[in-house]
């Protein structure tokens, strides 16, 4: 076998580059990060929920990405987010694991993506306001299965055999990460810092890994927001691109979450701190989670050792919309706060208070008055924690 043969043969086996094993790593994890990358800026802050703009150079690199490494196409992608939203935890819902059970969602998340893409009611109700310029219509779009073939065939001559492994993991890596642990994990375990009316969860508070995504239950707090990090100590590695590409005139910011402000002492309810409270409301009921768990705790350690009654899950009530309780845990509050003068105030208060906001077709006067008046039942009520929190939403600014 002469010289060139042998050269042919060794460059379909390594390819034209060739790396140590721990290279190969590193390029794999690489070239994932950017798919990642290009689903939480372009398909999710930016096409689903207008939190920025984008370039159209860096718009257009993001989605011939996609479709090399996804086939997603943006509307279809943007449409099944923007459901999830309207219609999260309830049988509507393309991917709730409260409805359809985390094991469903994790395993088969790619397939509940691709049976709602092709809900065409879907698509046109929720989809508006994506490409659907000739390159969209003509290739991404009528032929994304070409845009997979050809990032095998470009990982097969860069690195030969072992292009193909990383050919793999750029295929699974969205399907496993993005529609099994951000729609499946994301919405059952985790920690939560605002107690919004659904079941999402902050994974962990580093969002590295996928994007920024792990931050889950501060972008159902605030879905319109380009940032996802909420916490001092969370850290959400897409809004530092965002940052960066807005640096170099490549991205606009459209839209933050407010951050809560605090007056430095309690003032009667008006319009602005009425306002205030509604914009913050996920928070508020947060703090009033922290603020009457130790209470709550308390009074039933007292019931349940004095009358041998089973405890509930006070915490998952207080942090969570009671359809997120099971049943059983509910009747068991209920029989706790039978015994109990101050879990009986403290469950109906917060009902009130989070019925608040529903309340379309009352004037901005009556919301008012009917806040203030609850501020002054609950300094009334004659338990500390109530009255401290009372003094709090007082403070929002």
């Amino acid at each position: 076998m002469d010289s060139a043969t042998i050269a042919l043969a060794s460059s379909l086996t390594n390819g034209l580059i060739d790396l140590p094993w721990w290279g190969y790593i590193l390029t794999a994890l690489g070239l994932t990060h950017v798919t990642i990358a290009a689903v939480t800026i372009y398909l999710h802050r930016h096409s689903a929920h207008r939190a920025l703009e984008l370039h159209p150079v860096v718009a257009h690199f993001f989605r011939f990405w996609l479709w090399l490494t996804t086939g997603m196409i943006t509307q279809q992608w943007t449409a099944i987010h923007r459901k999830h939203h309207a219609r999260c935890e309830t049988e509507e819902d393309p991917h709730s694991p409260q409805a359809m059970g985390l094991k469903k969602v994790f395993t088969e998340g790619a397939e509940l993506y691709k049976k709602e893409a092709k809900n065409q009611e879907t698509v046109d109700k929720f989809g508006h306001g994506t490409p659907d310029d000739w390159i969209e219509r003509r290739l991404y779009a009528k032929h994304e299965t070409i845009g997979i073939i050809v990032m095998l065939v470009i990982d097969l001559a860069l690195f030969g055999a072992i292009g193909l492994t990383i050919w793999a993991v750029q295929m699974i890596w969205i399907p496993l990460f993005a529609a099994g642990v951000i729609n499946g994990v994301g919405h059952v375990f985790g920690y939560r810092n605002f107690n919004v009316n659904d079941a999402s969860a902050n994974i962990v508070p580093w969002g590295i890994l996928i994007g920024g995504e792990e931050l889950h239950n501060n972008h159902h707090a605030y879905a319109s927001s380009a940032k996802l990090s909420s916490r001092w100590y969370e850290f959400d590695i897409g809004w530092l691109y965002i940052r960066l590409l807005e640096i170099v005139g490549l991205a606009t910011v459209k839209r933050m979450a407010a951050k809560v402000q605090l007056s430095e002492s309690p003032q009667s309810i008006d319009d602005q701190k009425l306002q205030a409270i509604i914009t913050h409301r996920w928070d508020v009921l947060a703090q009033y989670s922290n603020s009457l768990k130790s209470t709550c705790v308390a009074e039933i350690k007292h019931i349940a050792e004095k009358h041998r009654f089973k405890r509930p899950d006070i915490a998952r009530w207080l942090s969570f919309d009671q359809k997120f309780v099971s049943p059983t845990d509910l009747e068991r509050i209920k029989q706790f706060a039978e015994k109990s003068a101050t879990l009986r105030t403290i469950v109906r208060m917060r009902g009130e208070l989070s019925e608040l906001w529903l309340k379309s077709t009352a004037s901005k006067e009556q919301l008012v008055e009917q806040l203030e008046d609850w501020c002054k039942r609950a300094e009334a009520s004659g338990i500390t924690a109530l009255k401290d929190f009372s003094y709090l939403l007082r403070r929002y600014a």
